[in-house]
This record gives C-alpha cells, structure tokens and sequence, in this order.
C-alpha cells in the first residue's frame, strides 16, 4: 500500500512542475507618450503710439512767375506724436507680417525765402503752416530669437503717406526795417498720397501667453508732393519730403498665444493573458 502511495504523489509532483514551468508570460510593451507642444503661428492685433522726429529735405515755389523756381532759405518740420494700429499674422518662430495704419498728429512748419515783396525791394519772408500724416505699411519682421522673455527683431515696410498741408501763412518785412511790412497772405494748403518706406528694429517682450509689450525705433521715408498753392504773385510750392525718426512702445495681442496642441495619452495595449500548455 505505502508502494503504491508513493508512486502516486511522485506522478503528481512531477505533472505539477510541468504545468509550472510551461506557463508563458507575455512581454509588456509601453508606447510612448505625446508631449504637448505650444503653437507658435497665428493671428495677432497690435497698438503703438510714440514721438516723431521730422527732418525736412527742404521746400521751393515760384516766385512770381512759372519760370522762377526758388528754393526756401530755411525750411523746419517740428516733431509729432504719432498713433497706430494694425492686424498682423505670426508664420512662424521667426518670420511675422502686419499691415499697420498710423497717423502723425498736427506737427507745425516754419521756413524763409528772401527778395522783393511790396514794401521794398530786399525783404524776407516768414512763413508757417502745419501738417498731418497718415501711413498705411506693407511690413515684415525677422524675430532674431528669444532671450528668456525678449525677443528683439529687424523689420522693413512699404506703402504711402496721405500728407495734409494746411494753409501756409506768408508775412514780408523789409530786412532794413523788420516793421515795415506787407500784409499777409495765406497759401492754400496741398493734399497727396506719397510713397513711403520704413526701416524698424525693437523688442518684444512676453507679459502674459498671448500678450507682448514692443518697444522699439522706425525710420520713416516719406517722399516729395505739393505743399500749398498759388497766392500774390508767389507760389505753387513744393516739399522735398521728410524724413522721421520715431521712438514707438505698444502691445501686441495673439489670438492663439495659450493655444496647446492637446494631450493624447498612451494608447492602451492589452495584455495577453497567460497561456497554458
């Protein structure tokens, strides 16, 4: 009977560690997770406003006939302040485009011209006027790179200035006798589209995910037209063009600045069961 008990558990031992070592334990494989990544392109406002320094390339008119061109002795184009707006596109960390629509408050003229006026015959001539200027600019900008929060940039722009004279007042006071002098004369003043450039260089800075403080330089280019018209025996006149050096700040807002692409997680592989044999 022990005999026959002994084989028993011994058939038995020997089946249980065969079924032990023939189950299969499937190997686990993890796929990779998506990081979130911030989109850089999109749609973007802007708003500046600033100072303009005008440098005048100076003026000239007829003098008494169409045949008599002179130049003004002295011609000055005071600073202006000067406000802005425009819709722009981000197309990628370092390539942007806008088209920006500025105007340049009333910034005042005053020049000189000399010769004979109706009082006598060597006099000089004060002359005074105002102008505005609206700027509408193709531009494009190179954002150099990204230094902790500041961005600092290189740009370039295109398009034209609706310039605005106003009435240019003429007084001629005998160079003798500053007293003795002839009435004065108001020139009506001239209203033309010029072509214009701009050179930019500045830096943004990130104050929120979708907001950008900008502060920066533009020259300005604003090309040659007529300035103010016929009037007692002198005019038209003509201005050669000014040029601006302006100091700008403003802000940018970006439509998709907080945009992230969204979280996929890791897909979910079964898990084979194990496989008996």
């Amino acid at each position: 009977m022990r005999k026959v008990l002994s084989g028993v558990v011994a058939v038995l031992l020997t089946g249980t560690s065969g079924y032990a070592a023939d189950i299969y334990q499937p190997e686990v494989i993890e796929a990779p997770v998506q990081e979130a990544i911030i989109e850089t392109g999109g749609w973007y406002l802007r708003g500046d406003m600033g100072w303009s320094y005008n440098k005048m390339r100076g003026a000239k008119y007829f003098q008494g006939s169409n045949s008599n061109m002179r130049n003004f002795d002295s011609a000055d184009l005071k600073s202006g302040f000067v406000i802005g707006g425009g819709v722009g596109y981000q197309i990628n960390d370092h390539f942007r485009t806008d088209v920006t629509l500025d105007y340049m408050f009333n910034s005042k003229f005053s020049g000189s011209t000399s010769g004979s006026c109706g009082v006598a015959v060597n006099c000089t001539s004060r002359d005074v006027a105002s102008l505005t200027a609206l700027s509408l600019l193709a531009n494009a900008y190179v954002d150099i790179g990204t230094y902790g929060s500041i961005t600092p940039y290189v740009g370039a722009g295109i398009g034209g200035t609706y310039v605005n004279w106003k009435g240019l007042k003429n007084t001629s006071c005998e160079d003798g006798d500053p007293t003795n002098c002839d009435p004065t004369f108001t020139h009506h003043g001239k209203k033309n589209w010029r072509f214009t450039y701009a050179l930019m260089a500045g830096a943004s800075i990130d104050v929120t995910c979708n907001v950008k403080a900008d502060v920066g330089y533009r020259f300005r280019h604003v090309t040659k037209g007529g300035m103010f018209g016929y009037n007692a025996g002198g005019g038209p006149g003509y201005d050669k063009g000014f040029y601006s050096h302006e100091a700008r700040a403003g802000l940018r807002y970006s439509f998709n600045g907080c945009d992230q692409q969204a979280y996929i997680p890791p897909a979910e592989i079964p898990v084979e069961q194990p496989v008996y044999k």
